[in-house]
């Protein structure tokens, strides 16, 4: 579908004013738009921080969104809440949330698909119907899957405002110092190794706040709140400080595992206000079994009766 305008207001970006202005467009789809080329601003391409002046005439080619051929697989799923509009998934440990090279079944999105059929939104194409955020294969706990595209819209925009409140668990190597803090640290693809992601001056802004729940001798348990959505952030933070997530395969190096195949980090809590109703809903699930073995087995490691030379 293709739009014109001709820009007659105060100066703005234009991802911010495509994000306001096209129909259930939220600011990240309007700059995925905008470096795919499909946004001209007076006949030439220019990048999402382009400030429009009045007078400047734009063009938007928006495609046409492309039927899923994925798979529909009869997967168990835990649901934590649901309703005509969205609703809440409990991810499990090990589960990949989209198809990606090598994971093309199995995945949660191969489970929505059988289980929502038709119900699922379609803005983000094929590979992601439904899904307006998502979490690594190996942390678990919830995450939100809208079934329309008018709700995609305005839960992608509470997600941009930072309107959506998201608390995860996070279990860490050594003593975190303070009792609580805050990790404001911008946070890009590493140099080194494309797989991971740093802190780095080039990078997008991140932060990340924690609050210590329990202290072990050789951990800490944490309660984390994602102020923004970075890829990885909680785990390259904790990495940032010293302190990596326990398990974690790509950000904690040679460190004991306790026996865990993936880092210990679960989205414990949602909380946000439902697009439809304007009510707040607050969604909270119960620690994995995972990472409950985990705790046991660090506070059995810290009795007395353990450290008897």
């Amino acid at each position: 579908m293709e739009y014109y305008f001709i820009f007659d207001a105060e100066p703005i970006r234009l991802d911010q004013y495509l994000s306001k202005t096209l129909p259930e467009t939220s600011r990240t789809q309007a700059v995925n738009l905008i470096e795919s080329g499909a946004v001209m601003v007076n006949g030439k391409l220019v990048k999402s921080s382009f400030k429009l002046s009045k007078g400047a005439e734009i063009s938007v080619n928006v495609p046409e969104p492309v039927l899923s051929d994925i798979e529909p697989e009869n997967i168990p799923l835990v649901i934590a809440y649901e309703d005509s509009d969205l609703l809440v998934i409990n991810k499990p440990q090990g589960m990949v949330v989209h198809p990606a090279p090598g994971h093309y079944s199995g995945t949660l999105v191969n489970a929505l698909m059988y289980y929502c059929q038709d119900s699922l939104s379609d803005i983000n194409g094929t590979i992601r119907p439904g899904i307006i955020h998502r979490i690594d294969k190996d942390t678990s706990g919830l995450l939100i899957v809208v079934k329309n595209n008018r709700t995609h819209a305005q839960m992608a925009r509470q997600i941009a405002d930072h309107d959506v409140i998201r608390t995860y668990r996070c279990c860490v190597h050594g003593s975190v110092d303070s009792d609580k803090g805050t990790i404001d640290a911008p946070i890009g693809r590493s140099n080194a190794d494309r797989k991971k992601m740093a802190v780095k001056g080039s990078g997008k802004p991140a932060v990340t706040h924690f609050e210590v729940l329990q202290r072990f001798s050789q951990a800490t348990d944490l309660s984390v709140v994602l102020e923004t959505g970075r890829t990885h952030q909680i785990r390259a933070h904790m990495a940032f400080i010293g302190h990596p997530a326990i398990g974690d395969p790509v950000y904690s190096g040679k460190k004991p595992t306790y026996g865990l195949i993936g880092q210990a980090l679960h989205s414990k809590s949602l909380s946000f206000v439902h697009p439809g109703t304007g009510q707040m809903i607050f969604v909270d699930s119960d620690l994995p079994e995972y990472y409950q073995s985990l705790i046991i087995r660090l506070s059995s490691e810290d009795r007395p009766e353990n450290n008897e030379m």
